[in-house]
């Protein structure tokens, strides 16, 4: 009697790259997850205000946003593995540099310029990017687990840095952040591919019978990072998709990020406390994402964002009445709702600009992404301000509320493209 045995399926190459990506995107979340554990510990020594740490903050939000389609755009030209592996390298670089620093202009170099614009060719455009070429099916999945990787690596490294903070001191918490992000150059060297072509496959999910081809390299990163902009600003969705990411920074990295464990260090809480509570929106973070993800697949992206803009709006309401000096049931709630729509935004944001601008998608989420942290970048400012000026948070937690209210109205005030903007491809 023989026995029919059947060719166990082959794994995709496809799941490797995503593999390696999230390795990749979750180093690079470390030196992003430092800013709000280490605002005390350098006012402490330095005496600078929480007004000058915010600002480098600040800095490093903006140019973290700014240069994202930039990055998206080398990608295109020079390859996804060149491109991310150069910015771990100087993420790595930017990070050990604090521990020598003295002066405040110091810190803006180090932590806004350099790890600024390492992990602004690392942002979600990044993400983006594998998801787009190398996933037809299951795009949305990917796009959500890509993006869960920068609230894992929050999970992992800021509990480690608020402890190595705590108990060795800031410097070595910086020199953790270093080595760890050096540690994963030579994981994307090995392990990503620029494009499905260049394994000879094409995208997982991709039509049987589809061309195994790898597009030109695109010319002149610069020039087609603008051509992209100038054209999808002509179209009321561009904006509308740009408002509602701003607040979505502003929400988020901004306020909540960077200034929810110095809140509630406030109030009494320990910072290691503050710091642990602020890592668990990470865990439920990667389930939300994960989680939108799956439903983006399935679910007008414009209907969720209007519903997740707006419970984010009245979590934030709520949040100045929540904080005490011991962690009460009703924080424990609000990490739970808030870390669940931290960053579920991303994948129907991501749908959106795919479906309304195409293979530029990447691109022009790369610019929508820049207006995020343009929004983070004010929200920090503005709330190290309120600090200094009014001794709380209070003012900065309630406007924040309001804005998330606006960016779910400008959400569903957005149209179904029929058929994608065309965008020139130089």
């Amino acid at each position: 009697m023989t026995v029919e045995t059947r060719p166990v399926p082959k794994l995709h190459r496809a799941w490797l790259i995503a593999g390696a990506a999230f390795v990749a995107l979750l180093a690079s979340a470390g030196f992003r997850a430092a800013p709000g554990v280490l605002i005390d510990p350098l006012h402490e020594e330095f005496g600078w205000s929480r007004t000058t740490i915010s600002s480098a903050v600040s800095v490093n939000l903006v140019l973290f946003g700014l240069f994202a389609p930039f990055a998206a755009a080398l990608m295109e030209r020079f390859g996804i593995r060149r491109v991310s592996a150069t910015a771990l390298t100087v993420i790595a670089l930017g990070a050990g540099g604090t521990v020598f620093m003295t002066a405040s202009w110091q810190l803006v170099l180090c932590w806004g310029v350099l790890v600024g614009l390492g992990t602004g060719s690392m942002a979600m455009g990044f993400a983006a990017m594998v998801a787009t070429r190398w996933f037809v099916r299951s795009r949305g999945v990917v796009t959500g687990v890509l993006t869960a990787a920068g609230a894992t690596g929050q999970l992992i490294f800021l509990p480690l840095i608020a402890n190595l903070a705590v108990g060795s001191g800031w410097r070595t918490a910086s020199l953790v952040i270093a080595i760890a992000a050096l540690a994963v150059v030579p994981v994307v060297l090995l392990l990503i591919r620029d494009h499905p072509a260049d394994v000879g496959t094409t995208a997982y999910g991709a039509p049987a019978g589809a061309e195994v081809a790898r597009p030109a390299p695109k010319t002149g990163s610069v020039r087609r990072a603008l051509s992209v902009l100038r054209q999808a600003a002509r179209t009321r969705t561009f904006w509308l998709l740009a408002v509602g990411f701003a607040i979505c920074g502003a929400t988020t990295n901004g306020l909540v990020g960077t200034h929810f464990v110095p809140a509630a260090h406030d109030h009494g809480m320990p910072q290691t406390t503050a710091a642990g509570l602020l890592a668990l929106v990470g865990v439920f973070d990667v389930v939300g994402t994960i989680f939108s993800g799956w439903l983006t697949d399935r679910i007008d992206p414009r209907i969720l964002l209007g519903v997740y803009y707006a419970l984010r709006g009245l979590s934030l309401a709520l949040l100045p009445h929540l904080f005490t000096d011991s962690v009460q049931p009703s924080m424990w709630a609000f990490i739970l709702f808030y870390g669940l729509d931290w960053v579920a935004t991303v994948p129907p944001t991501v749908a959106l600009c795919v479906r309304a601008f195409g293979d530029a998608g990447p691109i022009v989420f790369g610019w929508v992404f820049a207006c995020h942290q343009l929004g983070a970048a004010f929200a920090a400012s503005a709330a190290g301000l309120v600090r200094d000026q009014l001794g709380n948070y209070t003012l900065a937690w309630y406007s924040a509320a309001v804005l998330a209210v606006i960016a779910s109205v400008a959400s569903l005030a957005i149209t179904r493209a029929k058929k994608p903007v065309a965008v020139l491809a130089t």
